[in-house]
């Protein structure tokens, strides 16, 4: 499932098609993915304006002008992809070669301006639904979710306290969209890495000094993910079509068996399994 930095690249991917412009048409192919679909979705999203883009935990959100907001979770295999859209180098030009309509093509949002974004999705996992912008915050699919990784109400001090007297490994403890949103399985490996712990340790065992450490290295880790167009596995692919690169960067995410990566470290990766997911971490450097 796509997490984080995958849904932020996919974000940052959409903005020219669809931020700013007006939705002149919701082609809905079908009645529903994970769940259906709103009542009479395609005539409220027709002519509708999308005044922002954002994200919130592994969430899409557009506002519209008519003070509704589409929700969309790409879920297992759900992909996003604008065709129709300017080349780069020839700003405000657009051609109208659309790739032919395939099988999974569940949602087609045709966009002011030419271009045309694609929702598909195999299994039918994702999901769509539109929710009152002012009552956002409550609708089943964001209540409860916990603060932005990146945000500036996560750090130390926030997680210590959430963390404290919990006996539930870290690693499920950081997969708790409540204590933090958008991380997933991947990037909560890979960050623990990076700050010496082990994902087996009971949450509320880390002291301060290695929180501020886990926290900076969550940071590190998404900031480094967005900027390598997230990581490709299975079906993920950016809204252009294009593949992520931070799978070449794993450190130990399916490296089983491998030597760690850390200088002077005679250690291998090692897997095990932690609430039916794999955890892949370096017993030697890890505690």
């Amino acid at each position: 499932m796509p997490e984080l930095p995958e849904v932020e690249t996919v974000r940052r991917g959409l903005l020219p098609a669809m931020e700013g412009a007006r939705i002149l048409r919701a082609e809905l192919r079908r009645g529903d993915l994970r769940w259906p679909f709103p009542p009479d979705m395609g005539a409220r999203l027709q002519g509708a304006r999308v005044m922002q883009l954002r994200r919130r935990s592994k969430y899409l959100l557009a506002d519209l002008d008519r003070g509704e907001t589409l929700i969309v979770h790409l879920g297992m295999s759900g992909r996003m992809v604008i065709s129709g859209l300017a080349a780069a180098h020839v700003p405000g030009q657009f051609h109208y070669d659309h790739p032919q309509i395939e099988k999974h093509d569940h949602v087609l949002f045709h966009m002011e301006g030419g271009a045309r974004v694609t929702f598909n999705d195999p299994r039918r996992f994702g999901a769509m639904d539109l929710c009152p912008t002012a009552a956002l915050e409550g609708h089943r699919l964001m209540a409860g979710i916990g603060p932005e990784p990146l945000g500036n109400t996560f750090d130390a001090t926030y997680l210590r306290a959430r963390l404290q007297g919990r006996r539930t490994p870290i690693k499920a403890a950081l997969l708790d969209q409540r204590i933090v949103a958008g991380l997933g399985n991947i990037y909560v490996c890979e960050a623990l890495f990076r700050a010496g712990i082990s994902p087996v340790r009971a949450a509320g065992r880390i002291g301060p000094a290695r929180l501020e450490r886990l926290t900076q290295a969550i940071r590190d880790t998404l900031h480094e993910a967005i900027e390598a167009g997230g990581s490709s596995l299975r079906d993920y692919r950016q809204a252009n079509g294009e593949l992520g690169y931070f799978q070449h960067a794993f450190r130990v995410y399916g490296r089983e068996g491998a030597a760690c990566t850390t200088p002077g470290c005679r250690g291998q990766v090692r897997r095990i399994v932690q609430s039916a997911r794999s955890s892949f971490y370096c017993p030697q450097c890890q505690r």
